[in-house]
């Protein structure tokens, strides 16, 4: 009903309610809450698949993508008993209590609360300590063409079957393209973080010219490989987020056939769900290619270069390089 406050929903037996659903989200495209809430709804399964057993971080758009947004790390405290939460730990030692979705229904309730796009941590409520996806995040400077983001995307793909992994394309719905690897929760995340830095030097060996692993924005060039989003408490973007664009853009899992031709423009609220309903998940198959870390750590240890900075809000790591942005080195 058009002005109505609340629409229920029944949604996997349970009834949620949407709040203002004709609240405008996508100004310039028209988009209301309802209708990103009809978008989830049409891709459940490909995105509760990317978000399945794992704690969330809220990043809530109360006033929709055009306005202020903020990180909520704990659940809220009025929620529906069949929403889960689990206890997580961060590097600063506090503690929080994060929503795990794991259906359709749940995934429904966090979007009506202004979550644009899906942020899952990459452990499973199991074991928090022990994450089962290492993920490639493609973010190029600014400048470089699409084009060079999709052939860096492909020599990732290459490192990655030669170290016997596999590697599933998304694009990021922004700038870039995002690589999801499902491994064995066997590692830590300093493991999985030393994993990610090998394979981003990796590519770079190959390509010095078109990518690069060097974490001082000063220092880089094409398309960064950001090994640090690998680093315990940095979440991505989640398979089937939409992104908080102007037109809506889709965090879309692809076929490795499509990555070379892909243009991230056409991947949008309005396009994927027919695009889901006639291709189906590509992303389908992830969990039944669970890898071994243990070539791109024998890797790691031939490479010989030793750690790499950190994200600046970690503690100090043992052997990591000084924190000194090269702008600020003093001249000798």
């Amino acid at each position: 009903m058009a002005g109505a406050k609340k629409e229920l929903l029944q949604i996997a037996g349970r009834e949620v309610t949407i709040s203002n659903p004709a609240k405008i989200y996508f100004p310039q495209a028209g988009y209301t809450k309802l209708d990103l809430v009809q978008y989830y709804l049409a891709v459940a399964e490909g995105a509760v698949r990317g978000v399945a057993g794992r704690p969330m971080a809220l990043k809530r758009f109360v006033n929709g993508a055009e306005g202020e947004f903020f990180f909520q790390k704990r659940a809220p405290a009025s929620r529906p008993e069949w929403v889960e939460t689990v206890q997580l730990s961060f590097p600063s030692g506090r503690t929080a209590e994060e929503i795990v979705v794991r259906d359709a229904a749940q995934l429904a309730w966090i979007v009506n609360l202004g979550c644009i796009d899906l942020n899952p941590h990459p452990v499973r409520a199991q074991d928090l300590d022990h994450p089962d996806e290492l993920r490639v995040d493609l973010d190029p400077v600014p400048g470089v063409p699409f084009s060079q983001i999709r052939e860096v995307a492909l020599l990732c793909r290459e490192v990655l079957t030669s170290n016997g992994l596999t590697g599933f394309p998304k694009t990021s719905g922004s700038r870039g393209i995002h690589i999801n690897v499902r491994i064995e929760p066997r590692w830590t995340f300093p493991q999985v973080r030393t994993a990610a830095l090998c394979l981003a030097r990796e590519v770079e060996r190959l390509a010095p010219t078109l990518a690069t692993s060097k974490w001082w924005k000063e220092e880089r060039h094409g398309v960064f490989i950001d090994y640090n989003q690998n680093a315990k408490d940095r979440t991505v973007a989640s398979a089937y987020s939409v992104r908080p664009t102007p037109d809506a853009r889709v965090s879309a899992p692809l076929l490795w056939t499509e990555v070379p031709d892909v243009r991230p423009e056409d991947l949008n609220l309005a396009t994927v769900p027919a695009r889901f309903a006639k291709l189906g998940d590509p992303a389908a198959e992830i969990d039944a290619h669970a890898g071994s870390l243990a070539p791109l750590l024998e890797l790691f240890a031939r490479q010989g270069e030793g750690d790499a900075p950190w994200p600046p809000h970690f503690a100090r790591q043992e052997g990591e390089p000084p924190r000194v942005q090269p702008s600020r080195r003093k001249k000798p």
